[in-house]
């Protein structure tokens, strides 16, 4: 769902691509009206950008290697506002004054049906092949159940083979380990903007690897039918200015559903941008980390895994977790399904840093068994609760006539705030960032997801109501000019 509220005829437009706000209430996304030409002065948008993560490095240490200081860099440049949040963090009885998070992607709907379910005394076995040195890849009756879930979850034609499963701790070791064995220190994937940022990391800090974005934009111009739409027309084209500049590109990475535009590719697309990337020979990484966090009825999802016939099944991988989908980022899961089988084994042999405890792994395989839990407890109760947190804060925005970008999959809105920018700069955006994070309630800027247009912000809802509630009032006190935290009510 693309929902893009009608501005007030008196507000500005402060950046190039203006989105069309005009009767844009469609509940599939469709049929969105295409405002004219930008402004005459407007310059229009850059179509692709070479990533250099050190561009900006200024530090250095005489206890580290030059690897090693980078590695700290990246660190120390963290975005101040979690390190400001956990020094602060809100707690209803402890700290009620303290930082409201709605900007870390986590799922904290549905911490009561877990604990029940992760404490039930079928979850808890120790034998000696737990506790010894398993299978790098995972051991075998894990690597099983997670073929038959991904089978049956991802819709896929035929069996899913548990030889094509390595499991490791998380997405991110997995983005690690990819770009380590795929490429060569230097080269680069493609990946559309805006990005889940922390990839920038993930694929540079192990092996060196650059990203080429290819920038989407808010304007829905030609042929395309929603806001920040990924075309192969956007891909060719980043692609051949990043062989200009001598940049080797060895991959594409999607997002899907998309992180944090909440977009969801159909299979047309899919296979449009699998075909893209087998003309020009590259890999194809496919995160489906919120595969399962699609709340929306009306919103087809489709896996990669679905599709009938892979253009290019020897360079196309797919990765999931448990840490959206079942609210469990601490707990460190993750897995690949991949073909190839060198794949499988560079991937895996890296798997000796990037293991989980046999322990984890029998619960692992016991929780994604357990079908009848998932398919009739969890997810619909899930899908129940992120709606309503969803719809609560879409009203909110809606009454302050805030614009925003929304599929009904994810955690997150992505929110146009562009009209409160005295000036159309990432000086401007994060200005504005400080001014929320100074009222106590924390949300990701756009440049922090390498968007191009200055004041885009993403809003994550996944979240209890009270502090849903509490988080909006401050957000709403912001937007009104008012720049002091007034005392909370209880009730919130």
């Amino acid at each position: 769902m693309f929902i893009l509220p009608q501005k007030d005829s008196g507000t500005p437009t402060t950046s190039p691509g203006s989105v069309s706000t005009q009767g844009l209430h469609s509940n599939h996304g469709d049929g969105l009206e295409r405002e004219g030409s930008g402004k005459p002065d407007q310059k229009p948008l850059k179509l692709y950008g070479v990533g250099d993560p050190t561009a900006m490095f200024s530090s250095d240490s005489p206890y580290l290697s030059s690897r090693g200081s980078i590695i700290k860099w990246f660190w120390d440049s963290a975005e101040e506002g979690y390190r400001t949040y956990h020094m602060d963090e809100y707690d209803e009885d402890e700290n009620p004054s303290g930082i409201i998070n709605l900007g870390t992607s986590e799922n904290k709907l549905c911490f009561d049906l877990l604990s029940r379910r992760l404490s039930q005394s079928d979850m808890l076995r120790v034998e000696p092949s737990l506790l010894q040195y398993p299978d790098w890849r995972g051991h075998l009756f894990l690597r099983e159940e997670v073929a038959r879930f991904l089978s049956f979850y991802c819709k896929s034609p035929a069996p899913l083979k548990p030889e094509n499963v390595v499991v490791l701790n998380g997405c991110a070791s997995l983005f690690s380990a990819l770009a380590t064995v795929l490429c060569e220190v230097g080269e680069a994937f493609l990946i559309p903007a805006p990005y889940y940022g922390a990839i920038t990391q993930h694929v540079y800090l192990y092996g060196n690897v650059r990203l080429v974005c290819v920038y989407l934009d808010s304007e829905v111009t030609g042929l395309e039918t929603r806001p920040f739409q990924l075309t192969v027309e956007k891909l060719e084209m980043a692609l051949k200015g990043a062989n200009s500049e001598g940049v080797k590109v060895k991959g594409l990475i999607l997002i899907n559903p998309q992180n944090p535009l909440g977009d969801v590719y159909s299979p047309g697309e899919l296979q449009e941008y699998l075909k893209f990337a087998k003309r020009h020979e590259l890999h194809v990484m496919v995160d489906e980390v919120y595969m399962l966090s699609v709340f929306e009825e009306s919103v087809g999802y489709h896996s990669v895994l679905s599709l009938e016939r892979l253009p290019d099944p020897q360079r196309t991988h797919m990765m999931w977790a448990t840490s959206k989908d079942f609210g469990m980022s601490g707990l460190r899961f993750g897995t690949l399904y991949t073909e190839n089988q060198d794949v499988a084994t560079a991937v895996s042999s890296l798997c000796r840093y990037h293991g989980l405890s046999g322990l984890v792994q029998y619960q692992m395989a016991q929780l994604l068994r357990d079908r009848d839990w998932i398919n009739q407890v969890y997810l619909p109760e899930n899908h129940a609760r992120l709606k309503a947190a969803h719809t609560y804060v879409s009203e909110e925005l809606r009454a302050l006539g805030i614009p925003f970008v929304s599929r009904g999959a994810g955690f997150f809105i992505w929110v146009d705030l562009r009209k409160y920018l005295p000036a159309a700069t990432f000086e401007e955006e994060m200005l504005l960032w400080r001014r929320f994070l100074d009222n106590k309630v924390l949300l990701s800027f756009g440049q922090a997801f390498e968007c191009k247009e200055p004041g885009w912000f993403r809003l994550v809802f996944s979240d209890k109501t009270h502090r849903l509630r509490l988080g909006m009032q401050r957000v709403r006190r912001v937007l009104e000019g008012k720049s002091q935290v007034a005392e909370d009510a209880p009730s919130c």
